[in-house]
């Protein structure tokens, strides 16, 4: 429709602005809040740029939503600063139906988000953060020693002395084998395990287990039983955040199965899908605020997409952080900003007068 194609024409631009200048803020401000550490170390130019350059999709994923909010709220207030609503309006065209079009850019721009952020913004944040470690000399030491985890619904519980990341073995181990009533079967003790690929490989290993009231010693039998992953050893120093959402899952069902605590990271895994529903919000705000603007458009379009964004954000941290310490459901933490500000919206858009 040429309404429609007009509209996008009128959106774009100005959504392109107001991106590249929201992602221009975020880069100086991660810039200059670790400047003199830069100079204090000396750090060249360069590499400065280097993790800024790094920084740059993390800094378009916060920056899309609020140029989005911006952009469209500044469009239909244009529209209807220059009178061309009223035309609209007049020639009998709903206003849901007028702006069906930024809908649409919305819900592309959510769906766009979710995988952005899982095939690039995370690997690129992930760089920067490493990078910016050892530019400013900050020590990144997994804590991998005195490791209590149980697998296997309780059945096994593994006490690992040191996990080794780098070599992928296990040092000090004992393994304590019981039965579904929770009774004692065996013990298992080794100096050393190595990961094979796919299950652990004991170094001079023993079994301790009860035969006819007297405890028996017998070395252990190689086997593939015992296949916890590697990284099950290694879990309260991985985060969602820094996880693809395949992995993610995977991270879940391991802290489920060793008897650590899941809910936080469940929270985040449900707010990997939630947060780029964003997109989407903001845009049924930006048009349901964009028509009350008919003067000072620029100024009450940049206020009004910063203190959206803003209470949503806060809305979002507060909702967050109630999931992660238990006081909520984590689903219900992740989605409830969202819900409430999409009927936010609903309630603003059916109010708008045409």
């Amino acid at each position: 429709m040429t309404l429609d194609r007009y509209l996008v024409k009128q959106f774009l631009p100005m959504f392109i602005v107001a991106v590249s200048m929201f992602v221009l803020l975020l880069i100086l401000i991660d810039l200059f809040a670790n400047l003199w550490r830069y100079l204090n170390y000396e750090v060249p130019l360069i590499e400065i740029l280097h993790v800024s350059l790094l920084y740059l999709p993390k800094s378009f994923s916060y920056a899309m939503p609020i140029g989005l909010l911006f952009a469209g709220a500044y469009t239909l207030g244009d529209l209807y600063g220059r009178n061309e609503l009223t035309i609209v309006f007049a020639s009998g065209i709903p206003f849901w139906r007028f702006s069906m079009s930024l809908m649409l850019i919305g819900l592309f721009a959510s769906l766009f988000a979710f995988f952005f952020e899982d095939q690039i913004v995370i690997p690129t944040l992930k760089a920067k953060n490493d990078l910016s470690r050892t530019l400013l000399r900050e020590s990144n030491r997994e804590n991998n020693s005195d490791i209590v985890i149980k697998a296997k619904s309780g059945r096994l519980i593994y006490s690992v002395d040191y996990f080794d990341v780098s070599d992928v073995t296990l040092n000090g181990i004992s393994i304590i084998e019981q039965g579904e009533d929770g009774s004692f079967q065996s013990l298992i003790r080794a100096p050393r395990a190595t990961w094979s690929g796919e299950h652990w490989i004991f170094s001079n290993a023993l079994r301790y287990q009860w035969e006819d009231d007297f405890m028996r010693v017998s070395p252990l039998l190689e086997t593939d039983v015992y296949r916890e992953s590697p990284d099950t050893f290694r879990r309260s120093a991985v985060k969602v955040e820094d996880l693809s959402t395949k992995d993610a899952a995977l991270l879940i069902e391991d802290l489920k199965a060793a008897g650590l605590p899941f809910i936080s990271a469940l929270a985040d895994y449900y707010h990997r899908f939630s947060f780029p529903c964003v997109s989407f919000v903001v845009m049924i705000l930006s048009i349901s605020m964009g028509s009350k603007f008919k003067k000072n458009i620029l100024l009450m379009s940049l206020g009004s997409s910063l203190g959206s964004s803003v209470l949503f954000y806060v809305t979002d941290m507060i909702t967050m952080m109630m999931a992660r310490l238990g006081y909520i459901l984590p689903i219900v933490g992740a989605w409830f900003p969202v819900l409430l500000f999409v009927i936010a919206g609903v309630v603003l858009l059916t109010n708008t007068k045409t």
